[in-house]
C-alpha cells in the first residue's frame, strides 16, 4: 500500500529573470517586472512530498524528520537568502523561474532519498502562482 507523506517548508530569495544574449527590449517584453536589472525577491513556499510503500516495522514511508533535515541541508541552506542569480553556481547561466527552481530542488532531493521513493516537488513563488514537478 503505497502513502504520501508530505513536508512544508520555505525560503526568501531575490532573482532577475533576463538573457543576456536579448536586447533591453526583448527582455522587457517577455519578463517584464521581473527582469529588473536590481533583483527582486520572493517568499517562497515548498511542499516537498515523497510517496511509498509503509515500512511494516516503523510504519513509515519516510521518517519525516529525516525529511525535514534533507530539507534544510540540501534547499534552505542553499536558496534562503540568496540572490539566486549570483549566489547559487546552478543559476549562473540558467534563468531561475519557478520552472528552473523546482527542477533544482527535485535534482538536489531526489539523490539523497531511496531509489523505491517517488518524489514530488511544488514551489510557491506567490500565493497564487506555483509549479510542481515530479522527475517526469
Amino acid at each position: 500500500m503505497k502513502v504520501t507523506v508530505s513536508r512544508r517548508a520555505h525560503f526568501n530569495a531575490a532573482h532577475r529573470l533576463y538573457r543576456p544574449n536579448w536586447s533591453d527590449e526583448k527582455n522587457e517584453a517577455i519578463f517584464g517586472k521581473c527582469n529588473n536589472p536590481h533583483y527582486h525577491g520572493h517568499n517562497y513556499e515548498l511542499i516537498v512530498s515523497v510517496t511509498g510503500e509503509v515500512d511494516p516495522e516503523t510504519g513509515y514511508v519516510v521518517d519525516v524528520k529525516i525529511l525535514k533535515d534533507f530539507i534544510k541541508s540540501e534547499i534552505e541552506d542553499t536558496l534562503d537568502h540568496k540572490n539566486l542569480n549570483l549566489e547559487v553556481p546552478e543559476f549562473k547561466h540558467k534563468n531561475p523561474t519557478a520552472e528552473n527552481i523546482v527542477i533544482f530542488i527535485y535534482n538536489k532531493l531526489k539523490v539523497v532519498l531511496e531509489d523505491d521513493l517517488d518524489l514530488e516537488v511544488t514551489l510557491y513563488e506567490t500565493p497564487r502562482n506555483f509549479v510542481s514537478y515530479s522527475g517526469k
